[in-house]
């Protein structure tokens, strides 16, 4: 099956099933998150791993990143699988770029999620220097909005400063805006997309909170039935204006029509199928945003060679019935959703946390 077949399955909902059961019998290694360090210079109210400003003793080091690096080099194209840098902030971790040049001369692809603070010119010229090629910077609302939900004061005017400077560097293929939207800054989606306009913005990610992390303790931020119709219906609007990508994330199953409507492709959690993650203390993982659980850890890095956990484990990812559940049973979309995303399944009631019957049909 080449990758051109495959790549339409995805976007047939007759065929994603029959898709699914190619890749749990041949997972193919395409997107690693590398979680370079859990410090972060922002305190936001959402956020899935609850990062802090300490230096936890168990950081991973530059050199156990560049020896796994160089292995999965010597059994996969580096070119085919794509770095996202993630944190915490990346850029708190002085050592970041020495990864990353090292990472490029073995020929891997990389981008980066950022909450754009601390970028200035230097980090700038060292981004193109190592061939970074995408960047999301996260806008979580207007100037006061987004700083009080990021306690992040004074950050909104250097965010945008920042994202105008980065859309001037050609090797940066894709500059995208990623925006958590929650009941603080719903009312300024609107808003929000006119300054996507003005910045001439390509891609612009809409994605709602979840129910994990920080945002747990945070529940006053969550959206309710009428506030999920609202958000899906103004994705539907701002992507048949066809000026810029809008789309909405990759996080749960939505079901026709509005999976045709929200985003490109249909949903399927890829985890473990084509996804995997290092966390900032080595641990070999699934995708970063899932709850940290000691049976989804698979190995360490600083003991364990990733490609061979990679081929060897995540077994428990690669079959229909990873998230089985009795409230599941009798759905009659169980074929497609699956259980919906694992970082939003519920393992100790074993119930998904997000069902799109409940929190948007049964408006």
């Amino acid at each position: 099956m080449n990758e051109k077949i495959k790549e339409i399955k995805i976007k047939n909902l007759e065929k994603l099933h029959e898709y699914r059961q190619y890749l749990y019998k041949n997972p193919k290694l395409r997107d690693l998150f590398i979680e370079v360090t859990s410090r972060c210079n922002a305190r936001c109210e959402h956020c899935g791993s609850q990062c802090g400003d300490f230096i936890p003793k168990d950081e991973i080091s530059a050199e156990d990143l560049k020896r796994t690096l160089l292995d999965i080099s010597k059994r996969y194209d580096p070119k085919d699988v794509l770095l996202n840098i993630t944190g915490g902030e990346p850029l708190v971790r002085k050592d970041l770029f020495e990864i990353m040049d090292y990472a490029n001369k073995l020929g891997f692809r990389w981008g980066m999620t950022s909450n754009g603070m601390l970028i200035n010119d230097d980090i700038i010229k060292k981004m193109k220097e190592t061939n970074m090629e995408t960047i999301s910077i996260s806008l979580d609302g207007l100037k006061e909005t987004h700083e009080n939900f990021r306690k992040s004061p004074g950050s909104f005017d250097r965010i945008i400063e920042n994202i105008k400077k980065l859309q001037q560097v050609p090797s940066i293929k894709i500059v995208q805006v990623t925006t958590v939207a929650n009941k603080k800054n719903l009312n300024e989606l609107e808003d929000i997309y006119k300054l996507m306009k003005d910045l001439n913005i390509i891609s612009w990610r809409v994605i709602n909170v979840d129910p994990i992390g920080r945002a747990k303790g945070n529940k006053d931020i969550l959206l309710d039935k009428e506030e999920y119709k609202y958000l899906f219906n103004f994705i539907k609007e701002k992507r048949e204006e066809n000026i810029m990508n809008v789309e909405y994330g990759c996080s749960h199953y939505l079901d026709i029509p509005l999976e045709k409507e929200l985003r490109d492709t249909y949903f399927y959690c890829v985890t473990g199928l084509y996804v995997a993650s290092i966390l900032s203390n080595g641990d070999i993982f699934v995708c970063p945003n899932v709850e940290r659980r000691k049976e989804f850890v698979q190995g360490n890095i600083k003991t364990d060679n990733f490609v061979d956990v990679w081929e060897n484990k995540f077994q428990m990812l690669r079959s229909d019935n990873r998230l089985k559940c009795e409230k599941c049973n009798k759905c009659s979309k169980w074929k497609y959703c699956l259980g919906d995303s694992f970082h939003t399944f519920n393992f100790d009631d074993k119930v998904p946390n997000f069902c799109i019957k409940k929190t948007y049909e049964e408006v």
